[in-house]
C-alpha cells in the first residue's frame, strides 16, 4: 500500500533547515508546485467557513489577491506563473495543476512575509484552495 503524504505547511524542521542552508542576503526564488482541490475545504469554525463552495482554484485566486500586497511589502514578486501538463520526470501518479515562481530579495523577506500577523490571517485561503503542493528554495549561481 502507497502512503499518499500532502504538504501545504512548512514545518519547525524545513523552515530551520531554509535559514540554515541559505545565504544571507542573497535574492532567493520559491518554486511553488501546486494541486488544487476539486472544491475548497475550509474547515469548520475556522475562518472562511462560511464562504459559498468554489473551486480550489478560486480559493487560490482570493488567497493571491490578499498575499500580492504582503509579497509587495517585503519586496517580492512573482516572476512566472502556468499551467503544469505532464512531468516528464516523477514519481508515477503525481501531477500538478499549476507551477509558480515567486523571488523575495533575501530569506528574511520571505520568513517576514509568512510570519507577519496579515499573512497568518489569510493562509487559511491557501489551505483550503490545495490539495498539495512543494515549495523549494533556490538561490542562482553565481
Amino acid at each position: 500500500m502507497t502512503t499518499v503524504v500532502t504538504s501545504l505547511h512548512p514545518t519547525p524542521e524545513s523552515l530551520a533547515a531554509f535559514v540554515s542552508n541559505l545565504p544571507e542576503q542573497t535574492p532567493v526564488t520559491m518554486l511553488n508546485l501546486l494541486r488544487f482541490r476539486n472544491l475548497s475545504a475550509y474547515k469548520p469554525g475556522a475562518p472562511g467557513a462560511g464562504i459559498p463552495a468554489q473551486t480550489g482554484r478560486e480559493a487560490y485566486a482570493v488567497y493571491s489577491r490578499h498575499v500580492m500586497p504582503l509579497l509587495k511589502g517585503v519586496g517580492g514578486k512573482p516572476v512566472w506563473m502556468g499551467d503544469a501538463h505532464c512531468a516528464v520526470i516523477g514519481p508515477e501518479g503525481e501531477t500538478w495543476d499549476e507551477v509558480l515562481l515567486v523571488e523575495y530579495p533575501t530569506k528574511g523577506a520571505f520568513l517576514k512575509m509568512i510570519q507577519s500577523p496579515e499573512y497568518l490571517a489569510i493562509v487559511h485561503h491557501r489551505t483550503a484552495a490545495l490539495a498539495d503542493s512543494r515549495l523549494v528554495a533556490t538561490v542562482a549561481r553565481a
